[in-house]
């Protein structure tokens, strides 16, 4: 991985990490609170299903990303590295689409 990468990966976390807390309301939560590898649903969040439907729906709308299959869900709200690498996934496929 590039230092150019890493810069990159470090700011989608940084960015995901102040997303979901602004989409949940999260006011005792400060973002830099949140660990990368931290579970979002067992972790100290302990986000539960209403939450997880409610980010499904922000990250629709915010990043275009559709997330249909409850195994699918699984993995991309596993943890914040998670969601970032599928962000940025998402991300390098629309750019290929694109160009």
């Amino acid at each position: 991985m590039t230092q150019v990468h890493h810069i990159v990966d470090a700011h989608l976390k940084s960015e995901v990490k102040s997303f979901l807390v602004s989409q949940l309301r999260l006011e005792d939560v400060s973002p830099d609170s949140i660990g990368d590898d931290e579970p979002l649903a067992e972790g100290t969040l302990g986000l539960d299903s209403i939450d997880f439907l409610e980010l499904t729906v922000a990250l629709e709308k915010h990043y275009g990303i559709k997330i249909t299959e409850a195994e699918e869900a699984a993995e991309v709200f596993a943890s914040i590295n998670a969601l970032a690498g599928r962000i940025a996934r998402h991300r390098e496929h629309s750019a290929r689409d694109a160009g």
